[in-house]
């Protein structure tokens, strides 16, 4: 089977993640446990980073750290140069407690709270991308009664709909995101917004959707906001020097995804725009993109330990893990599919189909229908690739499960970056009814 990043097979018949056995990884810190190929995220921010400079275009490469959100890992996009797109208050604190550099943090979301954005302008962060009229109307208020800067781009809907999940598509006119580019709602914004003191309109933003294999959407997208642009500089002499094509580049789950890689994404989309501002005489934007499925995605692999066995005759055997939907949700959520491998047995025959459920009292707690690997039995290390992103991230204490450890794998080091929940971690917030609460008085 084809392996992921710096994957390998040791002598013992191991898989290795990060120059690290599994097996030990296993041991140290219990399963489940996310296992994060640092390097692998690395090599590809380098590979979107370098693409734009080698085609001459400036640039910023932001992480969407809706993947996968925590301290260390903003840490380590931070040393990677990225710069960081978050799409909550939760996710900005968490910046901050990273110290991530404020210039670099894009504060998306479409239904910001007046807290949230107040908390933004006290951070100076670089941008805040306006989704609604009344963000709009509360950023102009919050800008106008401190007297303080702050840069905004425009998300916008063009209109497109990528090849992709119906639950992760964002560009069409049917979306919560944006102002619509083709019914008005992105001329108003951009009147009530372009020349307001304190306020700089940098350009325009827009996400088409999730797990795309193509560049033609993106070029599509590139065009259509580039043409809204040209509009804009001829009816009120305005320059975006801003163009935010959002992120959505796929990655491998299985045989069947065949993704493109970073530079081809990038390279087509830049000779789009720059091709049109060349024919418009338009000054060249500064692209900023947004991957984060495509940083983390198949950097993180999930290790179980095999428990129960149940055939049914004729039908499937399911082999249950020690995790499940509540630290994994995709395959429940929209039927995401994902490859797996027997870890302590990855030079034994691939010769067994099974369904690897989860623990959850749920029927539907399924992580892989039917995948083919080594013979299972109770106590193997199951592995299943590809979950860097939108599992822990997406993660909950359903049947009051702890969430699993994260660990950073690189060179044959190890680091504990999030730590197993406990029983107590969970009932943390509860009260007991019986508990006297003190009133404040009045």
């Amino acid at each position: 089977m084809e392996l992921y990043g710096t994957q390998t097979v040791n002598e013992k018949g191991h898989l290795v993640i990060g120059g690290v056995d599994a097996v030990d990884i296993a041991h140290v810190y219990g399963t489940p446990v996310v296992v994060y190929d640092t390097k692998l995220f690395r090599k590809r921010a380098a590979d979107f980073r370098q693409s734009f400079e080698k085609n001459g275009m400036k640039a910023q490469v932001a992480y969407a750290s809706k993947a996968f959100s925590s301290i260390a890992i903003y840490e380590l996009a931070a040393e990677e140069g990225l710069s960081l797109d978050v799409v909550s208050g939760g996710e900005l604190f968490t910046a901050v407690k990273a110290d991530f550099p404020r210039e670099r943090i894009h504060f998306h979301g479409n239904n910001k709270s007046y807290m949230e954005l107040n908390y933004a302008f006290d951070e100076n962060i670089g941008c805040i991308v306006v989704d609604n009229f009344l963000e709009l109307s509360m950023v102009k208020e919050i800008a106008l009664t401190r007297k303080q800067n702050m840069n905004i781009l425009l998300r916008v809907t063009p209109g497109i709909e990528a090849h992709t999940h119906e639950f992760i598509t964002t560009g069409q006119e049917d979306s919560k995101f944006g102002f619509d580019l083709k019914n008005g709602q992105a001329d108003e914004a951009f009147e009530l917004a372009h020349d307001v003191p304190y306020l700089q309109l940098l350009g325009l933003h827009c996400h088409i959707g999730s797990q795309i294999f193509e560049a033609d959407a993106f070029n599509h997208a590139a065009e259509t906001l580039m043409e809204k642009m040209q509009v804009w500089k001829e009816s009120h002499s305005f320059i975006c020097t801003v163009l935010n094509l959002g992120g959505g580049f796929g990655i491998r789950y299985t045989e069947e995804d065949e993704p493109l890689e970073p530079s081809q994404y990038v390279e087509e989309m830049g000779k789009v725009v720059f091709d049109l501002a060349k024919r418009w005489n338009y000054p060249l934007p500064e692209i900023w993109i947004e991957p984060g499925r495509s940083l983390v995605g198949d950097a993180g692999t999930t290790l179980y330990t095999a428990g129960s066995e149940k055939e049914v005759p004729g039908v499937r055997t399911y082999v249950a893990v020690d995790g499940g939907m509540s630290d994994n949700i995709r395959p429940a959520l929209y039927d995401a599919k994902y490859t797996a491998a027997i870890a302590n047995k990855m030079l034994s025959p691939r010769d067994t189909t099974i369904t690897i459920a989860g623990k959850c009292c749920e029927s539907g707690d399924k992580l892989i229908v039917d995948a083919v690997v080594a013979s299972v039995s109770e106590g193997d290390l199951v592995a299943i690739f590809c979950t860097g992103a939108y599992t822990y991230s997406m993660a909950g204490n359903y049947n009051r499960l702890p969430r699993p450890a994260v660990i950073f794998a690189e060179d044959g080091d190890h680091q504990l970056v999030i730590r197993r929940e406990t029983y107590e971690d969970i009932t943390r917030l509860d009260l007991s009814l019986h508990q006297k609460v003190r009133k404040e008085s009045k």
